[in-house]
């Protein structure tokens, strides 16, 4: 056998996109699962146990990819899905005239798949991205990833090393 034939394609491939926390434990900024949409969470509260229930944990939270606010309430004690969320920075090599962009990785492989952002909310992010990137400047993008989709959600001007 050559040192070839025992290699093995490094990743998550098969692995979940969630893993399961507590109710109680989950804090506002943090992560989670609500009606089966990957959230932020922006509000989350908890009521007293009842005379014969649990404490209640009510969570708001907003979709990462949609901005769409979703609520959900659990009793504390239980479990509750919260996504694997990664962000990772790319430079941008060039915005092609549909909205897809050209992204370079850390180890100079490009990333041809994802597009600027559409919605009402990332307008100024998207104006930001273009009016930089037409004045010449170097960008690094920050890609937001989660149960198998990814966004842009931010940029900077790279910095000269």
């Amino acid at each position: 056998m050559s040192d070839d034939e025992n290699q093995f394609e490094q990743g998550n491939a098969g692995s979940s996109h969630t893993y399961t926390e507590s109710a109680g434990s989950l804090k506002k900024g943090g992560y989670v699962m609500l009606k089966g949409h990957p959230c932020k969470i922006t509000d989350v509260s908890t009521s007293k146990a009842g005379k014969h229930g649990h404490a209640k944990a009510s969570i708001v939270g907003k979709d990462i990819f949609t901005n769409k606010t979703y609520e959900d309430s659990a009793p504390t004690s239980h479990n509750i899905d919260v996504p694997f969320v990664t962000k990772k920075e790319y430079t941008l090599m060039d915005i092609q005239g549909d909205g897809f962009v050209i992204l370079m990785n850390e180890d100079g492989s490009t990333k041809e798949d994802l597009k600027l952002p559409e919605t009402e909310d990332d307008f100024k992010l998207v104006q930001e991205i273009r009016e930089m990137f037409d004045a010449g400047k170097d960008l690094l993008i920050s890609v937001l990833s989660a149960m198998g989709e990814e966004k842009i959600v931010g940029s900077r001007e790279a910095q000269d090393k």
